[in-house]
């Protein structure tokens, strides 16, 4: 099922989301609804607080750059053809090597891109949506852009925090827009500056 995803301005996208347990109810559908939801849009990461859920879970796919990148073959592309994944209580434990710009969009910001600075390697311990235990991988590249992006999510940041005053500054009306729902998008969304029945 395709879900709405959450726009900008929703207090979801602003908490620290919760752990979840190994008996958390309907686990499977949800990561299901979450791909689907995430396809539909075009995205290549998806975290549970973008579709109103406050908990520790994102799926990536990070397939779509290959795709991009086709032409001229990207290292840090590598690797990314079997990179679908799912990340349930992730924790980061180092991020690592020189940080490089990239120009991030997100689902909930849509139609908004700017240059953000990651580290390019990221160390990462997780469960999948099988429970089964990944202790201190490292991705780099894109994948470990990906996962630094949609583990934003899961503690409240977006990636518009990473830009400067002036840049938050300049981009102040086109949010605002976006949380009234003064934009239009080709897929669905939830609006917080929109009451709800109307």
């Amino acid at each position: 099922m395709i879900l709405p995803v959450v726009a900008y301005g929703d207090s979801v996208l602003k908490k620290e989301a919760v752990e979840i347990e190994k008996s958390f109810e309907g686990l499977g559908t949800l990561v299901e609804n979450m791909f689907e939801t995430m396809y539909n849009a075009q995205g290549v990461g998806l975290a549970a607080p973008q579709i109103g859920q406050s908990i520790r879970l994102f799926v990536v796919d990070g397939s779509p750059f290959i795709e991009e990148e086709e032409e001229e073959i990207d290292p840090r592309a590598a690797g990314l053809e079997d990179f679908k994944k799912v990340f349930i209580n992730p924790i980061i434990h180092e991020e690592l090597g020189e940080e490089w710009g990239f120009n991030e969009g997100c689902l909930s910001i849509p139609k908004i891109r700017e240059e953000v600075y990651r580290k390019e390697k990221v160390v990462i311990s997780y469960y999948d949506e099988n429970w089964n235990y990944f202790e201190k991988i490292t991705f780099d590249g894109y994948a470990a852009r990906i996962i630094q992006h949609e583990y934003d999510h899961i503690q409240g940041v977006l990636f518009t925090d990473h830009l400067s005053v002036l840049k938050r500054k300049l981009l102040t009306k086109k949010l605002g827009n976006i949380s009234k729902g003064l934009i239009v998008v080709d897929y669905r969304m939830r609006f917080p500056a929109i009451k709800k029945g109307k």
